[in-house]
């Protein structure tokens, strides 16, 4: 599932990006924040890829929340049927890889 949020994640970064430093720095910023504080409550040593995912959530998160800010989404959603489609496509077609691969390597 979380390879889904990524890739609507960039179905909007597609249509709606700002190369505005500002964005991107306070996203950054924001995101060490937060994934300092999950680090410290995670009770655990982590490898790489969680430490990585525990980061990049919240810059997705906060970055998403910049991006759409006064563009009229509905939660997630864009207002534009079409890129709601893409975002949905992209997704379903991941999916259904995913499961391809899973029957061919459990042939």
């Amino acid at each position: 599932m979380l390879w889904c949020y990524l890739l609507w994640y960039l179905v909007v970064l597609v249509h709606y990006f700002d190369a505005s430093p500002r964005l991107w720095l306070t996203s950054l910023g924001l995101s060490a924040i937060v994934d300092l504080a999950l680090l410290l409550n995670a009770g655990r040593p982590l490898n790489r890829w969680q430490m990585f995912r525990f980061f990049l959530m919240p810059f997705c998160v906060s970055s998403f929340s910049a991006l759409v800010k006064g563009r009229g989404f509905l939660l997630v959603f864009s207002p534009r049927w079409g890129e709601v489609a893409a975002g949905l496509v992209v997704c379903l077609v991941f999916v259904a890889a995913v499961a391809l691969a899973g029957r061919s390597a459990s042939r």
